[in-house]
């Protein structure tokens, strides 16, 4: 068994107070940083200005638990900071959680707001408005800004309400199976957490709550690059042989994705989705106009700040991302991971047909839920333009499609058209208000949702759900009837 811990005064901490030796204590746990000052995403100073002293509060603000570990080698950890010298509140004056004081949007004005009981919430848009009341104004912002006009957000969710359902009746319906295999690993339902960043802002436990909610749903979660807890403690939180998928945004620095690549592998994730479409972040204005917190991602190293631009925490954690990234890319993070890839971010029949010639195992229609390109088409009429144009791949690859998707109806649509599973992002963000239980209580309501919506259509299992159960003539007339090519090599006319 590995030695007990020693303990430590704060005159012992105190003498390590200076660039050339730098103890910090987080936690109660005292840390040697001297070697780590330069390599820390902030900067030195932010460090230094806890120099010999207890960094707890101003760590907190920015880090999840366990960063420290994930980024010194075990040497660093010098012992244990005398518990009778640490001061804690007294119960009566923690923050009650429940009822708190916050300022809404860009008004000055406090007002006090009780979130209600779980239970009284009853669909993803009770969910939302809890979140618009609860969050920080800058969490709120970050979360559900989009790119400039808020045109395909919006599109997003009401080209689902366009495709109407052609329910068959007199069936027996008193058993539903909505189960289903996703990349071999097996989900109660056909929809999955898509990635979405920096999820301590709505709650401190972040992604490990995330992940206990869909351990306990068995569901699956897809891990954001982005995360504000390290992948090995979001993993540890779950059950064992609990599926993970891992978002990557392919780093400029080559060298630090192989080494998150390797990571993943040796943690068990069974497949990495491959961000293609947000390699230059969007304009969300409502994320710039509010000065960025301070908050940083434990997986990427990505650190918020501000600029002469603003404080659009997206763009500025952004920052690393590879804008070189090609398809010959792909042959190099297979052979790196030695896993599943799906690419993530599909936006036309010919990238879908590019990506199954590179041996992918899946593709996901996406348009980053609005937050990149505006105008660029809904994700769900990209679906069914690999229907018209490219109907092979559904054969060769599992297709999976996200955004906009608030519905048990919306759920079952996409699989009527071929998806094999959707993803859903900004929703279980905002479960988080409630932690755990948050993301348990959601879970169940599109479950449901979904299983109404199959007895209403006259299917039993997700696997009878086809393309004759919905009538797509509302936006047929928008779906493309060629790639594009003729396009091609395409000038504007000589002027006389």
């Amino acid at each position: 068994m590995p030695p007990e811990p020693r303990t430590l005064s704060f005159k012992d901490l105190k003498i390590h107070n200076d660039s050339n030796d730098c103890w910090i204590a987080v936690h109660s746990k005292i840390y040697d940083v001297t070697d780590f000052l330069e390599a820390h995403p902030g900067g030195s100073g932010i460090i230094l200005k806890y120099a010999g002293n207890d960094a707890t509060a101003a760590y907190d603000e920015v880090h999840a638990p366990s960063i420290l570990e994930e980024s010194l080698s075990s040497d660093k950890f010098k012992g244990l900071l005398d518990q009778a010298e640490v001061v804690t509140l007294p119960e009566d004056q923690k923050e009650d959680i429940t009822t708190i004081e916050k300022t809404r949007g860009q008004s000055t004005s406090t007002e006090t707001y009780t979130k209600p009981d779980l239970f009284k919430l009853i669909s993803v848009h009770d969910f939302e408005d809890v979140a618009q009341k609860t969050l920080t104004a800058k969490a709120w912002a970050f979360y559900s800004s989009a790119a400039t006009d808020l045109i395909t957000h919006h599109g997003n969710s009401n080209f689902y309400r366009r495709i109407m359902l052609r329910p068959r009746v007199m069936r027996n319906v008193a058993e539903v199976n909505t189960k289903r295999s996703i990349l071999g690993c097996p989900s109660t339902a056909p929809f999955f957490v898509s990635p979405a960043a920096m999820a301590r802002l709505a709650h401190p436990d972040g992604e490990c709550a995330i992940a206990r909610g869909c351990a306990s749903e068995g569901i699956i979660q897809c891990v954001s690059n982005n995360a504000s807890y390290p992948l090995a403690s979001i993993i540890e939180t779950g059950t064992t042989n609990q599926p993970f998928f891992l978002q990557l945004y392919v780093n400029a620095d080559r060298p630090k994705t192989t080494q998150l690549l390797h990571k993943a592998r040796d943690l068990g994730i069974k497949a990495i989705f491959v961000t293609v479409d947000a390699h230059v972040p969007g304009k969300r204005e409502a994320d710039e106009r509010i000065a960025a917190e301070n908050v940083s991602s434990a997986i990427s190293g990505a650190v918020a700040s501000n600029d002469k631009k603003g404080g659009g925490m997206g763009r500025l954690m952004g920052q690393y991302v590879d804008k070189t990234l090609s398809w010959e890319d792909i042959p190099w993070i297979q052979e790196t991971s030695q896993l599943p890839v799906v690419v993530k971010g599909i936006q036309c029949a010919a990238d879908a047909k590019i990506a199954v010639s590179y041996g992918v195992k899946g593709v996901m229609l996406s348009n980053h839920g609005g937050r990149s390109l505006d105008t660029s088409q809904p994700a769900i009429l990209t679906l069914l333009e690999l229907h018209r144009l490219c109907p092979e791949v559904f054969d060769k690859v599992e297709v999976y499609i996200d955004g906009g998707i608030t519905r048990g109806p919306d759920i079952l649509k996409a699989l009527c058209l071929g998806a094999t599973a959707v993803g859903i992002g900004r929703p279980f963000l905002y479960s988080l208000c409630y932690g755990q239980e948050g993301v348990e209580h959601l879970s169940s309501i599109l479950k449901d949702e979904l299983e109404t919506s199959m007895r209403l259509s006259g299917i039993t299992n997700v696997d009878q759900a086809h393309p004759g159960l919905v009538n797509t003539n509302d936006v047929d007339f928008l779906v493309p009837r060629s790639e594009g090519h003729e396009w091609i090599g395409w000038r504007p006319r000589a002027k006389m």
